[in-house]
């Protein structure tokens, strides 16, 4: 058995990126599987609610906080092995990871350098951006089973892995994500496929120098964790970009052409999805139904840098976030007919 330090009455809002919400009823931090299990244990033995935070880039707190146990995950061991294979704890910083491939060549995360939080929550979310995603290189998922409190490790097919989606999103009571294994291409490509990325790089970069682009990509949008940023308190994109029948999404070009919303249909950001299905960019969506970059509804606003990240500046409620995320969802349907889903979790 481990000693468990368990804390009463911890503010959580420092230990997100959002600095937002309440306190933690019971706190833990645990270092390892065996820690962990006795964490749960603990909660299970006094029927107490657990909640599990990672690195608080992706989490919403509510202003009453959690009545219940938090436990934040602090696993660090981090391993490059031969041929391209990464072990990494849930506790360890994702950019740890991306910059520890990068410096071996090894390709596969490149793209995904610059998003904030631990490795643990990868999988969760299938992190992607710039055209890669976790998915393509998740080699085994380390869990913890809450009903039966056992280590195992599941196969990427297992993981059933979605855009920003995975079967630990879909059933967040079934599994805590203790670790991750990569498998990346050592002296492998980079991956130059979104056209934005497209734009700001040679034709034959190094995995370094896509890695630098996607960086300034993502500082000039407010999308990496600056301090020195006015936007810094977020959760990155607040909303997924909308995935809808294809006919729907002619539909709503048409619409858009009609209105003048556009000159030409090209106009309209879209990009193929799975079969029948095309998805949609929410933060355009959102600029056009009226909410413009820099929208502020007192201590909440939307990022002057990008219309898909809502900001705290300080001083504000977790229920003016959420009002103001309402409030948005509401002008885009209203406009569009389209349903925007929140990405960031709320802690329930």
């Amino acid at each position: 058995m481990n000693t468990l330090d368990i804390q009463r009455n911890v503010p959580l809002a420092p230990l997100t990126t959002l600095e937002l919400g309440g306190a933690a009823k019971h706190f833990v931090r645990v270092q390892s599987e065996p820690a962990l299990i006795d964490a749960l244990h603990w909660a299970t033995a006094r029927d107490c609610p657990v909640a599990i935070l990672g690195g608080g880039s992706n989490l919403i707190v509510p202003d009453e906080g959690y009545d219940g146990l938090v436990v934040q995950l602090g696993m660090s061991d981090l391993t490059f092995r031969d041929g391209g294979l990464i072990q990494a704890g849930a506790g360890v910083p994702w950019e740890d990871v991306v910059d520890g491939a990068v410096f071996r060549g090894w390709a596969g995360v490149e793209c995904l350098t610059g998003i904030p939080g631990s490795t643990g929550a990868t999988p969760i979310q299938n992190v992607g951006a710039y055209g890669q995603e976790v998915a393509g290189v998740i080699d085994r998922v380390r869990v913890v089973r809450r009903d039966t409190l056992e280590a195992e490790e599941l196969n990427p097919s297992e993981c059933e892995l979605d855009y920003r989606n995975s079967v630990f999103k879909r059933h967040p009571d079934r599994f805590v994500v203790t670790g991750v294994d990569f498998a990346l291409r050592p002296d492998g490509p980079p991956s130059i496929r979104y056209a934005e990325l497209q734009d700001n790089v040679a034709a034959h970069a190094s995995l370094g120098d896509v890695r630098r682009a996607v960086l300034e990509l993502r500082k000039r949008k407010s999308m990496v964790l600056d301090r020195g940023d006015a936007n810094h308190r977020s959760a990155g994109s607040f909303f997924l970009n909308p995935v809808v029948p294809t006919n729907q999404a002619e539909t709503l070009v048409e619409r858009a052409v009609d209105e003048g919303l556009v000159t030409t249909a090209s106009e309209v950001p879209r990009y193929p999805a799975q079969e029948g299905r095309t998805k949609l960019a929410a933060g355009w969506l959102i600029e056009k139904a009226g909410i413009a970059k820099g929208t502020r509804r007192g201590a909440i606003g939307v990022s002057t840098n990008h219309a898909l990240a809502l900001v705290h500046h300080g001083g504000g409620t977790t229920a003016e976030l959420l009002a103001f995320a309402e409030e948005i969802r509401a002008r885009v349907r209203d406009r569009f007919g389209v349903d925007l889903e929140r990405e960031p979790r709320l802690l329930q």
